[in-house]
């Protein structure tokens, strides 16, 4: 595994005065990134757990459909930016072939590590690479990657804007951008139901089989704040994405957007 996060870590220039969301809570900006990395050691070993039994295991679902809607290629290079326990990658992995390679690109290392057991499972350490370091200040050239994609992890930045701009910039012309992120329900009454299960249920749950509440308070917070699918969609416009599209799951609790990098561009 390369380790990047000293060097490429943006959080040390931030303005003093400067703040961040973490959750509700108001944040100096420059300290976001340490409450991150603190949340997701915190639940690490069990995230993959946690994630199927909050779900219902409807990430596998959501996370199936927007891979294959990026329509990958064999031997594409890709990016899983915030990658996490690697299920995006080793769904992109097997897309890409043999002769392709999927780099797990995130900030937390107890993160990467939970996952490679699965990588190792499904045959694909070959494909499938590790870079810790910061979203926000990617470490590889300009037009390195033909996709760059990011699931649950984009609300986690300190600066949004940067990572996706940073994606933008490490695509090939021509090259596809898909963001998984969570979003509010379409339907009231179905958003009134998912709001008390996620900021009653979930935390509850969250204490009891991991004994941290706190990160299961910060995750529905987080959701809450995240922009609006057209809103989102309005800022990967404006850093530069063209075809940019979005797809509800699951009644809008999941959205998955795409995009791509003008063939005629560069950032």
């Amino acid at each position: 595994m390369i380790n990047n996060s000293k060097t490429q870590n943006p959080h040390n220039q931030t303005p003093p005065d400067e703040t961040a969301n973490f959750g509700y809570q108001k944040v100096p900006a420059q300290e976001k990134g340490k409450l991150v990395q603190k949340h997701f050691d915190s639940i690490a070993p069990k995230y993959d757990f946690m994630n199927t039994l909050l779900s219902f295991g409807l990430h596998y679902l959501w996370k199936r459909t927007a891979v294959k809607m990026m329509g990958l290629k064999q031997g594409s290079k890709v990016l899983d930016v915030c990658g996490g326990t690697s299920d995006l990658a080793i769904l992109a992995a097997r897309y890409v072939g043999s002769e392709g390679k999927v780099i797990v690109y995130d900030f937390n290392r107890a993160m990467m590590e939970a996952g490679k057991g699965k990588v190792h499972k499904a045959l694909l350490a070959a494909r499938i690479r590790y870079v810790q370091g910061d979203a926000e200040q990617i470490s590889f050239p300009e037009g390195s990657f033909d996709a760059a994609m990011v699931g649950f992890g984009i609300r986690n930045l300190t600066h949004m804007e940067k990572g996706f701009a940073e994606m933008y910039r490490v695509l090939k012309p021509g090259g596809t951008l898909m963001c998984l992120e969570f979003s509010r329900p379409a339907n009231p009454l179905f958003r009134f139901l998912y709001d008390l299960y996620s900021f009653y249920i979930m935390p509850f749950i969250g204490q009891l089989l991991t004994g941290s509440r706190t990160a299961y308070t910060y995750l529905p917070e987080s959701i809450r704040l995240f922009p609006s699918p057209d809103e989102l969609c309005a800022m990967l416009f404006k850093i530069g994405f063209s075809q940019v599209t979005y797809q509800r799951r699951t009644n809008g609790i999941a959205v998955i957007h795409i995009g791509v990098k003008k063939k005629d561009q560069a950032l």
